[in-house]
């Protein structure tokens, strides 16, 4: 394991629940509400897929600027409840401090764009991560795997020596096609089983060891199966 990949909404800090106000909001502002089958569909959806799924439910034409300016008000909407602090999963932040404290090269891998990023990480704390990949920075977003391949380019190691931590059937998705073991933690929405995943319950649980003990399971079953 020689890096580190983590999720943000869900994953480190439970942001899940800003983004059901704001989508609740948005919904509103068109006389509809939400419903919760929609908002389990959306869990780590790029802001572009969002807005698509919203405006096909309320029955608006699909045109480009108008779905612009809603994903842009829901941003800056999100924004200021991130500004007013971001609270931390159970055991997220001391994962964080434990990985820094022996040196792991870790990255942020998330589908929010750079902008409200930026935001966020103003409550987390840019000094974990050595480089940070935002959904509006790469061709595709999750459940494509372009994230999380890109964050392995700019640490420079291969995405099979990396460790993804994911909340979201959707981020998972993507870190699994990227090549990389994924530890699950379950947030909001179950996450189904495969070959490169390990459900846990809570980070809480967990230590550095226990991180390194995973992917090594992870990493010996599929070089068996490929053998």
């Amino acid at each position: 394991m020689r890096a580190v990949l983590w999720d943000m909404d869900g994953t480190l800090v439970d942001s899940e629940k800003l983004w059901d106000v704001s989508l609740s909001a948005l919904y509103e502002s068109y006389g509809a509400e939400m419903n919760r089958e929609t908002r389990t569909a959306l869990v780590g959806a790029s802001a572009e897929e969002t807005m698509v799924t919203v405006y096909t439910e309320l029955g608006l034409e699909l045109e480009p600027a108008a779905m612009a300016e809603s994903i842009h008000w829901l941003h800056e909407h999100t924004a200021g409840l991130f500004d007013e602090g971001l609270p931390w999963c159970t055991g997220a932040r001391e994962m964080l401090e434990a990985l820094v404290a022996e040196g792991t090269p870790m990255a942020l891998v998330t589908n929010t764009n750079r902008s409200l990023a930026e935001r966020a990480l103003n409550s987390i704390g840019r000094h974990y991560f050595s480089i940070t990949v935002c959904g509006d920075e790469v061709p595709n977003g999750k459940p494509a795997p372009d994230p999380y391949l890109r964050a392995a380019e700019l640490l420079d190691v291969d995405p099979a020596d990396c460790l993804a931590v994911e909340d979201s059937v959707t981020g998972t998705a993507a870190a699994e096609k990227a090549g990389c073991a994924v530890l699950v933690v379950p947030n909001d929405v179950p996450v189904p089983g495969g070959l490169r995943r390990r459900h846990v319950g809570s980070l809480a649980d967990l230590g550095v060891e226990d991180m390194r003990r995973i992917y090594a399971e992870i990493d010996r079953e599929m070089r068996e199966r490929s053998a």
